[in-house]
């Protein structure tokens, strides 16, 4: 057997250096770093300041001068003149006589954040009905000559209809479109199929204009329309009206062929909800 003498492998390997008795320098802990840095080091201070004077004006329905609102704010006034002028210009505020008044900017901003209060308003609704009566549930309405799908809410259990041709161009073949056409008057409908004429889309869907006029004269006010298989085969649905001032608007709900015995119930208990509601919805409906 041969032996290898491994402690002189490295025979002019140098000597160990002697530890040092002192502690290694340590970094101290960096809470934050380049990738995750402390939420402060992100906020702009400017906008914080500018943001408290938007919403100091707010507060003042007849305006406020430079003055009051830095003190209000808490700035000291070249700052608060400086920020105020920016606003002024941008259009987030406007002056008049030497107060300080909400510009239009500011304006569209309140608007649209009420509009999105209501859409969210309508979309909670249609949710909980949705998953009391156990089916899609849609709310469209018809303005400047079109239908519009403004919301539908579903479920993967229960899914809303594929829109596999444009819901717009044939409302003559859903109870959607049906129901909103039932609610124009004579010239609007006639004026609306000039534009998007009835034709037969799957072997249930009305053929032609004259024979679909002639349906919707035949509708009673406030009855829910039923259509089944005109727009998908495999589907039925039905659309109960609802008129919030001159606007034709509609809730509906659609279901598999095969449960049609279960459409018009769940009719009856969308338009009562929609009654038991209505009051309350009549403004976020109007979006």
């Amino acid at each position: 057997m041969v032996m290898v003498d491994t402690a002189s492998a490295e025979p002019f390997a140098p000597p160990a250096r002697p530890r040092s008795a002192a502690p290694p320098l340590q970094r101290p802990p960096n809470t934050t770093t380049p990738e995750h840095p402390h939420p402060a080091a992100t906020l702009i201070g400017s906008v914080q300041r500018a943001m408290r004077l938007l919403e100091s004006v707010a507060e003042h329905e007849y305006g406020a001068p430079a003055k009051q609102l830095a003190r209000e704010t808490g700035l000291a006034l070249p700052t608060a003149y400086h920020l105020l002028r920016t606003l002024v210009h941008e259009g987030y505020l406007r002056r008049d006589r030497g107060l300080f008044f909400l510009g239009e900017a500011a304006e569209r901003l309140g608007r649209s954040g009420a509009a999105q209060k209501r859409r969210s308003t309508v979309a909670d609704t249609l949710a909980q009905w949705r998953d009391s009566i156990g089916v899609p549930v849609y709310y469209a309405r018809y303005r400047d000559g079109e239908i519009e799908i403004m919301c539908v809410s579903d479920t993967p259990g229960n899914p809303a209809v594929e829109e596999w041709a444009d819901f717009g161009e044939t409302g003559h073949a859903h109870a959607i479109g049906q129901c909103l056409l039932s609610q124009l008057d004579e010239d609007a409908r006639r004026d609306h199929l000039a534009r998007y004429p009835a034709e037969s889309i799957t072997p249930y869907t009305v053929r032609d204009n004259h024979t679909l006029l002639r349906r919707l004269e035949r509708m009673r006010r406030m009855e829910p329309v039923v259509e089944r298989q005109e727009y998908a085969l495999g589907t039925v649905c039905a659309a109960v009206p609802i008129t919030v001032g001159t606007t034709a608007s509609t809730m509906a709900i659609s279901l598999p062929a095969h449960h049609a015995d279960r459409l018009l119930p769940a009719a009856r208990q969308l338009q009562s909800e929609i009654g038991r509601l209505l009051g309350s919805l009549a403004i976020s409906i109007s979006i």
